[in-house]
């Protein structure tokens, strides 16, 4: 049973996060008092970054980024709660067009960290393993907080950095039902940002918020390994240096894939692919990531 239950929670618990992320069984269910630590590795080529302003063009970078998370489920007020902390270091190297003028440049540092705290508001209680293993998991209602952490490597006279200098905020309200093996998910959400106000080492950058999007359909094996497919949309975010608006607004399309694999009843595997299909401004790129997770009670 507890081989069971241990396998059946790893199923939809490491997400990477980045602006426009894409992440299947964010809000499934699980039992209280569930711990688990994982490693992750993420390849991108285009434009990754996100905060381009006029200036910038012809974005093509490549990227390898490194994430270690823990996360750790409770009650919370008679709710199914969990927190999720991911602090990821990353190489990019690439080269940019500025003002007409190509230029090649890398980087390598901590990137901005992220904490996730979670609430499955209606059809997740919080259960211990035994209750668990006989829970019928039907429609779940959840919703959660993403806080951004300006922990990344910030080099103020540089256009093209790995931090951002500021504080980002997003509230989220997904839904999921299960019918047979089958998961749908929708989730929808905001990014709410601070100001930069060391842009350039003396200007101000202001961004716009972000509405995002993401629709998911999976399917559970009868081992436990599992299969979605993904899709996301992003919308606003146009930014402002000193107060003069930049012409970036976006308005992007991704889609992807994921496979999660498990290992035995304490770990998995799981690979995730998502690129852009149809891209305004910013978000324009490819990525793969692969991830080690490891859990117990």
């Amino acid at each position: 049973m507890a081989r069971w239950v241990l396998i059946y929670v790893m199923i939809g618990l490491f997400n990477v996060a980045t602006a426009q992320e894409l992440e299947p069984r964010s809000y499934s269910v699980i039992p209280k008092g569930f711990n688990m630590i994982g490693v992750s590795s993420t390849f991108s080529q285009g434009n990754v970054v996100t905060d381009a302003t006029l200036p910038i063009s012809d974005l093509k970078l490549t990227s390898l980024t490194f994430g270690a998370l823990y996360v750790r489920s409770f009650n919370f007020l008679g709710k199914l709660a969990k927190v999720q902390m991911i602090l990821p270091y990353t190489f990019i190297e690439g080269s940019v067009k500025i003002n007409g003028v190509d230029t090649a440049a890398s980087r390598s540092g901590f990137a901005d960290a992220r904490i996730k705290l979670g609430v499955n508001l209606i059809g997740s209680p919080p259960m211990a393993p035994k209750d668990f293993v006989r829970f019928n998991e039907e429609s779940v209602l959840g919703a959660s907080f993403v806080i951004s952490v300006p922990t990344g490597m910030y080099l103020p006279a540089k256009l093209i950095n790995i931090g951002s200098n500021r504080w980002g905020f997003k509230p989220e309200v997904g839904f999921s039902h299960r019918s047979g093996p089958f998961y749908l998910e929708v989730y929808a959400g905001v990014w709410f940002f601070t100001r930069n106000d060391a842009y350039m080492k003396t200007s101000e950058l202001q961004q716009a918020p972000i509405f995002s999007f993401q629709a998911h359909v999976s399917h559970i094996f009868p081992k436990k390994n599992w299969v979605a497919v993904n899709g996301g949309y992003a919308n606003g975010g146009q930014t402002s240096v000193n107060g003069s608006e930049m012409n970036n607004f976006q308005k992007n399309w991704r889609v992807g894939a994921t496979y999660s694999h498990p290992l035995n009843k304490h770990s998995s595997l799981r690979a995730l692919l998502n690129t852009g299909v149809a891209t305004r401004a910013g978000g324009d790129f490819t990525s793969f990531t692969l991830s080690y997770q490891y859990g117990w009670f």
